[in-house]
Parts: C-alpha cells; sequence; structure tokens
C-alpha cells in the first residue's frame, strides 16, 4: 500500500518548508532513513527521510516549491503500484517560486510599461479576407477569457477603467479575466505591455540626455525565504508588543584587551588551541553576570515569568540572507576555550545552514556584536520570549580622564535592550555594572 510523504515539521517554529533538492528520483529504491529531499525551514536547510520503505512513486511538487507543513509532497510504495489521484493531490502556487522561474525577475517590457505611461495604441487597419487575425490579448489564469464586447457597455472594475484612462488602453479589446469576463486590474497591466511592445504602436518620448544608455529592468523582485519570513514575522512580534527601553554604558576595555594578547600569546604552539576573541570574552563576562543577576535571565510567558537557573546565551550570526542566533548552553560554566571552540563551530555551520534546531532554540540570554564592522553604538530587537540583549560596539581609542590624567584608553560602548514587562531600570542597570567590572578587570571572571 502507497504511503503518503508530507511536509514535516523540522523545527520547533516552522510552518512552511521549501523543498530545496530532491536527493531521491521517481522509480528510485528507497529505504526507512533513507535522505529523499533537502528543505529549507525557516532557520536552516534540513533533511527529509523517508518513514517507509518501498519506491518513489512520485514527487508531487517540484524543487523550489514552498509547501505549508503537513502538505503531501511525495508518494512511496511498491514498484508499479498505481498512485490515487487523491493521495497525491498537487499542492497550491507557492509563494516562492522554484530558482528558476522567470517570474522572479521582471521583464524588460513588463517594467517600461509599469515605469513610464505606455503610447496609445494604433489604429488597427483593415486585414484582407482569408488572411487568419492576429491573437489579441488573452485572459489570465483563472479566468473565462471571453474579450469584453466591441459594442455597449464594457464590463471593468472602477480601478480598471481609471488605469486605461490614464495609459490610454481600450477596454473593448480587453479579454477579462474577472467574474462574467470582467476586466480587472491585472488585466490592464498584461495588455500595457502588449500594447507598448506592439508592432504599430506609436513611439513613447525619446528618454532624456540623463537617462542614455541606462538599460536593464526599473527593479527587481526577490520572492522571501522562509528565514527571511520569519525574521520579519518574529520582529514585529517584539518591537510592537514589547516596552522595551535602552540602556547605554561605556566600558574601559584596556585589561580585556591586555588578557586577550596573552591567551593568543600563550596559545602559541598549542596545536588546535582557538584564538579567543572579544566576543568570546563578551559572552563569559555575561554569562558570568546573569549568574549573579537572575533577573535579566528571564523569559516572559503571557502568565507568568520564568527565572532560568541555567545561562544559556544565544549569539547573533549574519548569514547570506538574514539572522540566526546559535546558543552556546551552559555557558557560566565553560572556559574561555570552549566558548571560543563551541562558538566557531556553531557560526561556521549557521552560514551553511547546518544547525539542528536545538542549536539554535533554547537561550535565555541574546548578544548581538557589530564591532567587527566598525559600528560605535546601536539598539538590537529583543528575541522573544528573551527579556534582554546587549548590543556590542566597536573596541576604539578615546581621550578619557583617567587616574587624574587624560590618557588614550580603549573603550567599547554597549547597549541593553530591556523588556519592561520583566526588567526595571535599576534590575538592568545593575546587571551592567557588573558586566562592566568583569570586562574592565577579567580576573573577575575567574574566582
Amino acid at each position: 500500500m502507497a504511503t503518503n510523504v508530507v511536509m514535516e515539521a523540522l523545527s520547533p517554529t516552522m510552518e512552511e518548508g521549501r523543498l530545496v533538492e530532491w536527493k531521491k528520483q521517481e522509480g528510485e529504491a528507497v529505504a526507512v532513513g533513507d535522505v529523499i529531499a533537502e528543505v529549507e525551514t525557516d532557520k536552516a536547510v534540513m533533511e527529509l527521510v523517508a518513514r517507509a520503505g518501498g519506491t518513489l512513486l512520485k514527487q508531487v511538487v517540484t524543487a523550489g516549491a514552498t509547501v505549508p507543513v503537513s502538505q503531501l509532497v511525495a508518494v512511496i510504495g511498491e514498484p508499479g503500484e498505481a498512485v490515487s489521484a487523491s493521495a497525491a493531490p498537487a499542492p497550491k502556487a507557492s509563494a516562492t517560486p522554484a530558482p528558476d522561474a522567470q517570474s522572479s525577475q521582471p521583464s524588460p517590457d513588463r517594467n517600461r510599461s509599469e515605469s513610464m505611461p505606455p503610447a496609445p495604441a494604433a489604429p488597427q487597419a483593415s486585414e484582407p479576407a482569408g488572411r487568419p487575425r492576429a491573437p489579441g490579448p488573452t485572459a489570465t489564469p483563472g479566468g473565462n477569457g471571453q474579450p469584453a464586447p466591441s459594442g455597449g457597455r464594457v464590463k471593468a472594475s472602477p480601478l480598471a477603467k481609471r488605469m486605461a484612462a490614464d495609459r490610454g488602453i481600450d477596454l473593448a479589446g480587453i479579454s477579462g479575466s474577472g467574474p462574467e469576463g470582467r476586466v480587472v486590474a491585472r488585466d490592464l497591466a498584461q495588455a500595457g505591455a502588449r500594447q507598448t511592445a506592439a508592432p504599430g504602436a506609436a513611439r513613447a518620448p525619446a528618454p532624456s540626455p540623463a537617462l542614455a544608455g541606462v538599460t536593464g529592468p526599473a527593479y527587481t523582485d526577490t520572492p522571501l525565504t522562509q528565514i527571511r519570513k520569519t525574521i520579519a514575522k518574529r520582529l514585529s512580534q517584539s518591537i510592537g508588543p514589547i516596552p522595551t527601553f535602552y540602556l547605554t554604558t561605556e566600558v574601559d576595555m584596556e585589561r580585556a584587551w591586555e588578557a586577550r594578547e596573552a591567551l593568543l600569546e600563550s596559545a602559541k604552539g598549542t596545536e588546535g588551541a582557538p584564538k579567543v576573541s572579544f566576543n568570546d570574552l563578551i559572552i563569559k563576562a555575561t554569562a558570568l553576570a546573569l549568574r549573579q543577576h537572575p533577573a535579566c535571565n528571564a523569559w516572559w510567558q503571557d502568565d507568568r515569568i520564568r527565572y532560568w537557573n541555567e545561562v544559556h546565551i544565544s549569539m547573533a550570526v549574519a548569514i547570506e540572507d538574514g539572522l540566526i542566533t546559535p546558543v552556546i548552553r551552559h555557558a557560566d560554566r565553560k572556559s574561555l576555550r570552549d566558548i571560543s571552540a563551541e562558538a566557531r563551530d556553531l557560526a561556521g555551520r549557521a552560514r551553511e545552514r547546518r544547525l539542528a534546531p536545538e542549536e539554535y532554540t533554547g537561550g535565555t540570554f541574546s548578544i548581538s556584536n557589530l564591532g567587527m564592522l566598525d559600528i560605535d553604538e546601536f539598539t538590537a530587537v529583543i528575541n522573544p520570549p528573551e527579556a534582554g540583549i546587549l548590543a556590542i560596539g566597536r573596541i576604539v581609542p578615546k581621550p578619557v580622564a583617567h587616574d587624574g590624567a587624560v590618557q588614550l584608553r580603549r573603550r567599547m560602548r554597549i547597549t541593553m535592550s530591556c523588556d519592561h514587562r520583566v526588567i526595571d531600570g535599576a534590575t538592568g542597570a545593575r546587571f551592567l555594572q557588573t558586566l562592566t567590572g568583569m570586562l574592565e578587570n577579567p580576573l573577575r571572571m575567574v574566582y
């Protein structure tokens, strides 16, 4: 008996997935546990495995299609077994087309019709008897394909009538795709492009000298990836409902700089020893400070606040088309060397979209560092249900008062975004005082 393969929820927050590549083709043998496809979730590229053995009888969706969780994607059964039409319905059209879909980039004609008014169509000459008529505009898929009547009132939506008047398009020659053959706005968009490119149409005004030599489309529409959809959804959940306030402080990083230099010097000649970064120091110091201030190591849970006894630091990692936050678990209990090695491993696999769900979920507090990109100061968006996030700026020498004199000291600005439902101003300030003290005197991290 044939077995349906559905789009599985491969991550805790996954609602739909994009089938990136089929690993098994129709007619190939499949064993239980075999990888039959790669799926892009909201966070990573995961493997869809077979839950039954047999032969891959049918691929219901094509590579590049996006389908919701629990939607049928394939059928596995015995060789030669008939696939019921009801068992393998085609999924609805995806909002994310296949990578080679031509619709991902508008054609020059379409761009021209949208970026500048099309010229009015030239009058049609009478055609000799017996000569086949050139095909007129066709209806879009889903319409009834009936052209508007040549005489009398033309059925069209108010928006279509207004667009036709603005663009000089005759509605009588347009095939309507709306109810009962009604001409709608999308019919005008297609007809405008055809009339602009049609032979015999009046020439559009010559471009201004400033635009001479400018070619190509006016814009390119890029479909949203799964991770970008999730980022948009999560940020709308954060910046709107969460009452956020910000605390900024400046840290003297001279001793931290010296400590890192000493660690790098001691690691020379040690095979496989990771190079401790400032971000590793910040992760360690933050974890230890959270252990002293559990009120900041918390989740908002609508009807309660969850205060964590464990410290799991989420670190923001920029990837090609978005952002992901791998989690360093029990960061307060790990050495700098362990944090350094783990952070590099997680960041590397995050950029390759190869993290498992448990490696980017469950963080209790987040850190976002843009110092390496020469950013002095910024504010970061809280990643719910967490109650706080640190935004780390670059380390830069500044003339400051120190020991009764003006000296050039390395300084770094930190901004903490706080969920006011969980963290009060004084609570966040005391946490930053502890964090600043550890970074300004790294020896405090070891006792």
